[in-house]
């Protein structure tokens, strides 16, 4: 079973449009309202890998279908979401969730569930984001929420920590549930940012998976001058994810985009970069991402293969319009055409120089 984490969910408004003008009356061609947050668009995609409703329909294939299978090689993973739910927003949030199918574990907190609100800009392939902080958690709610995902652990194979933390908890939270999750032996795959990534580090988080943007900002806060805000540019994703393993992250892998993925692992250290995806909705792609490496943490894959499932997945990802879903045809066609090559360590580049 895979527990995924949401300790700031959002029931997610998207609105899409032909075209975003600034200060400007726009006119919405399409809106859509879902439950959301990091670790329910896992929860939700992993459960459609299954066979549920997240690949929009189910997935061609089967053992006929080879190498891209999804009920053959995705199938039989249980997955439960568990977070912290609210107010009327929390009520309409946790009735998605019963539609969709999915199994969860949510405890109520007394504020408000945050609203997040994603503005697609069709002819521009843009995606503007509006995003709520989310409620203030009392240390009771979350001591009950440690208390609830102690009773899930005995039974778990893989536990996903994602997304930000809402005001009230503890900036060591994600760490203190890692270290939760390793006193039963499961290994935690975290997706965070900012302060809350940092602080977890040194609990020895199984995988870490940060964007490009969110590698820039952790070095920014852990070397760069004090007050130094956003950095100066991209970071060396090698640099970065070597120093992540330095602090106690047993694998990084860090998603840059089109760029696809570049893994540091105790295995060694592989890039994996997906065709080209022109348009679409990029917001899921690193949920799909973090999906395909619990399960390859709970199915015992090698990094290669993991990888490579990983970068197609977040192509087909990008390909749709909502996060926590996937255009299916897309994965099947990318995952035999994703280019994995390993990458070699600063030592060996320097024995070639």
């Amino acid at each position: 079973m895979i527990v995924t984490v949401t300790l700031n969910p959002a029931l997610d408004v998207t609105y899409r449009l032909d075209a975003l003008t600034l200060d400007a009356t726009n006119r919405v061609a399409e809106v859509a309202c879902r439950a959301g947050g990091k670790g329910v668009n896992v929860a939700r995609l992993l459960h459609g890998l299954s066979g549920g409703p997240a690949t929009a329909g189910g997935l061609p294939g089967g053992p006929e279908g080879g190498d891209g299978a999804f009920p053959e090689e995705f199938g039989g993973s249980e997955v439960v979401a568990v977070g912290l739910a609210g107010g009327t927003a929390g009520t309409a949030f946790l009735a998605d969730l019963d539609e969709a199918g999915l199994a969860y574990a949510f405890v109520p907190c007394a504020a408000e569930t945050r609203r997040t609100v994603a503005v697609v800009d069709s002819g521009a392939a843009t995606v503007t984001m509006l995003n709520e902080p989310g409620p203030v958690v009392t240390p009771a709610e979350w001591q009950a929420l440690c208390h609830r995902l102690e009773g899930l652990l005995p039974e778990a194979t893989v536990v996903v920590l994602s997304g930000s933390l809402p005001p009230g908890l503890p900036p060591d939270a994600y760490a203190t549930l890692v270290r939760q999750a390793e006193r039963h032996g499961v290994p935690a795959v975290l997706d965070a940012d900012g302060g809350a990534l940092l602080a977890a580090l040194s609990a020895g988080p199984e995988i870490v998976k940060p964007n490009i943007s969110e590698l820039a900002r952790a070095l920014t806060a852990r070397h760069g001058a004090p007050g130094s805000g956003e950095p100066a540019g991209p970071p060396d994703a090698a640099g970065g994810a070597a120093w992540m393993r330095q602090e106690g992250a047993r694998a990084v892998v860090v998603s840059d985009g089109p760029r696809g993925l570049y893994a540091d692992t105790p295995d060694g250290r592989w890039r994996a970069v997906p065709p080209e995806v022109r348009g679409g909705n990029p917001t899921g792609a690193g949920d799909a991402a973090v999906a395909a490496l619990a399960l390859g943490l709970a199915l015992g894959w090698d990094w290669p293969r993991t990888l490579v499932r990983a970068a197609a997945l977040s192509a087909a990802a990008v390909r749709h319009p909502l996060a926590g879903q996937i255009d299916p045809a897309v994965y099947l066609d990318h995952v035999g055409r994703v280019r994995l090559e390993r990458a070699r360590s600063e030592s060996e580049d320097s024995q070639c120089r």
